[in-house]
């Protein structure tokens, strides 16, 4: 009999029933050939018949790594040395479940490590492995089209969909194990969020100083106390620490490289993040898009290498306070932290889907002045993002992969969310951060009014001589222009800054 090989070269596996039956049947024939303690070769293209792995464990190396170029007679795995090498068809048997849509999600995550010659070398991929597990598992004996990974994603998607807390969650895992006893399925909300993770739907917890004044991250990521305040980082019962230690305050961190990344595993999106340089308005009066703007331009002119590769990421913040509660008499602000990606086209990028939260910053108070302390994970990685980007496998493109860089253009907000991301107070004398220090202001009646508007008119304009606005004609010149070195000329001179949280308590 001769052994179908065609399906080794095949590169978009999880999109492949070929390569998924293919696979099936070179374990079934592998399988008598297992030593004594159940291992064989394995001849992924990471570890080339060097290294030997239990059977199951083939299985997702050859998925996520590919089969090795050159090896043509399988002579480890059960072809004999003199049997002829070459690729006709003779498909698998029966008895091999049908392949679960959830192999495209997984190609899509580990997309990148399909052609590591390009990157460098592949990866370790070991944390996929509770994931094939559960891909191969059957969700009960005779339900061969719908694994247990299938059914646990559709059923966290409900879950989020309607609002399902996590006890009843948990109650409903039970009652389904009670009712089918032989169902393949993890036994709580905790389980299922683990696995999940894995598929990259998870984010990083990070302890906030009670008064906002550092996160315990990185160099703090050992202290129980702030290092600006001394305040306690574990909640305290009659001024002791409880048997288990509850932070003050979490702040819930989205990693946004992963995601830039996934937008590029699948051919579609892939297409769609080349759309700002071929989308551009033919009309010069038209603006349908950020690229059609003159920031947009100003950037390119500036950041030439940049902008040179059109897949580079150019990304936008958005930041304001909401009640997570929706009970207007209980005051509660909580900051969600939103990225959209403008290279995508318009109808797209504003769509729910395709924003990226990557902070939610607790409460009960907003973040005010302390925001910076806050943003701290996300301007590390954007920095990293503009300085060396990220090793990133194009779907669309056949040279496989690129240095994936981004870059965050501005940011969208209210005048008093403005406040909080640019540390200047929208509020006193000096609100303006156009004017800045030349902001024409003054008390009228317990408030701050500010005036002053024909400054920014002609100088020979006729209103500025009119006595009808204040009784005064108007001869100062718009205010001055501040440039990035007077800003950080001002910000030297500030000599120490508090949290605000801190000075409110006194400490």
């Amino acid at each position: 009999m001769t052994i179908d090989k065609s399906w080794t070269t095949i590169r978009r596996r999880g999109s492949s029933n070929e390569f998924w039956n293919g696979l099936q049947h070179f374990l079934q024939m592998a399988k008598p050939f297992v030593n004594d303690r159940g291992f064989i070769k394995c001849p992924c293209r990471r570890c080339l018949n060097n290294a030997s792995h239990q059977l199951e464990d083939l299985e997702s190396h050859i998925f996520r790594n590919g089969f090795m170029f050159g090896y043509n007679q399988w002579i480890h795995h059960g072809e004999p040395a003199t049997a002829n090498a070459g690729t006709t068809v003779a498909g698998p048997s029966g008895g091999i479940h049908e392949r679960d849509e959830m192999f495209d999600v997984l190609d899509d995550i580990i997309s990148e490590d399909a052609d590591e010659d390009a990157v460098g070398g592949p990866s370790s991929n070991d944390q996929y492995d509770d994931l094939f597990a559960a891909l191969r598992s059957e969700l009960y004996p005779g339900v061969s089209s719908f694994s247990s990974l299938n059914f646990l994603v559709k059923l966290m998607h409900l879950k989020v969909l309607n609002k399902w807390t996590n006890k009843s969650f948990d109650e409903l895992l039970k009652l389904l194990k009670l009712a089918f006893p032989k169902i393949d399925l993890v036994e709580s909300h905790y389980e299922a969020k683990k696995l999940m993770m894995k598929m990259g739907l998870g984010y990083s917890s990070i302890h906030v100083c009670k008064n906002d004044c550092a996160l315990f991250w990185k160099e703090n990521s050992l202290k129980d106390t702030c290092p600006i305040c001394s305040e306690s980082r574990w909640k305290l019962q009659s001024g002791k620490r409880s048997g288990k230690n509850i932070p003050q305050k979490v702040l819930r961190y989205f990693p946004v490289g992963p995601r830039l990344k996934r937008l590029f595993a699948t051919s579609k999106t892939a297409k769609l993040m080349r759309w700002h340089s071929t989308g551009k308005s033919k009309d010069n009066d038209v603006m349908r898009h950020p690229v059609d703007g003159k920031s947009w331009q100003e950037f390119d002119k500036r950041h030439l290498q940049f902008a040179s590769d059109v897949r580079n990421v150019r990304l936008g913040l958005a930041a304001d306070g909401f009640n997570p509660f929706g009970n207007m008499s209980l005051s509660y602000s909580m900051w969600p932290v939103v990225l959209t990606t403008y290279n995508l086209p318009p109808w797209i990028c504003m769509k729910a889907e395709y924003l990226m939260l990557s902070l939610l910053i607790p409460g009960p108070q907003s973040p005010g002045k302390d925001m910076d302390v806050f943003l701290r994970p996300l301007i590390d990685e954007l920095k990293e993002l503009w300085i060396h980007g990220l090793d990133t496998r194009d779907a669309a493109d056949e040279n496989g992969v690129f240095r994936m860089r981004a870059a965050l253009l501005w940011t969208v907000n209210d005048f008093p969310a403005r406040s909080s991301l640019s540390g200047w107070s929208g509020q006193g004398y000096r609100a303006c951060p156009t004017c800045n220090e030349d902001t024409p202001s003054m008390r009228v009646i317990g408030k701050t009014a500010y005036f002053g508007h024909r400054r920014f008119l002609p100088t020979k304009h006729h209103w500025r001589s009119n006595l009808q606005f204040d009784g005064r004609t108007e001869r100062k010149r718009p205010p001055r222009r501040f440039s990035t070195t007077d800003i950080l000329e001002q910000l030297r001179r500030v000599k120490q800054v508090f949290p605000a949280s801190t000075l409110i308590t006194g400490e």
